[in-house]
């Protein structure tokens, strides 16, 4: 826990001087740059861990990380390309949502299965998530 609380202080600590350095947007696009690429090869290593049938969270953990990169990836370009037209409004961003919700509901699966509980039960969570975002979006 400890290392873990000194690498989250030390890197936004270099973030904060890039923000210093470069700027906020300069800072912002290097680190959402980085994670994009970090996400991408966690992807990949999740990917072929599942080949190898390593661990049965792999298949989950590769839809996941591979839709975060995505859906990161998507917004980084955004912001590096200064927000093209073409990317508003637009669809392709749909396919990546996708890709990362099917990541989220093959954990559930997974913990479902762990956990020994119906398939019923375990729809409830995945309901629970839409309608919170159903009613935030409708009426936040």
């Amino acid at each position: 826990m400890r290392q873990a609380l000194a690498l989250l202080l030390l890197t936004a600590g270099i973030f904060v001087a890039l923000e210093i350095w470069f700027g906020f947007h300069m800072a912002y696009s290097i680190a959402l740059g980085t994670i994009v690429v970090m996400a991408i090869m966690i992807s990949l290593t999740f990917l072929w861990l599942w080949q190898r049938r390593e661990t049965p969270l792999a298949l989950g953990m590769s839809f996941s990380w591979a839709g975060a990169a995505s859906v990161l990836g998507w917004w980084w370009f955004f912001h590096v390309l200064h927000g093209p037209v073409v990317m508003n409004e637009n669809g392709v961003l749909f396919v990546f949502l996708g890709l990362y919700f099917v990541g989220a509901v093959q954990h559930f699966v997974v913990m479902q299965r762990s956990m020994g509980i119906g398939i019923r039960v375990f729809v409830l969570p995945v309901l629970g998530a839409i309608l919170v975002a159903a009613m935030v979006s409708l009426y936040g």
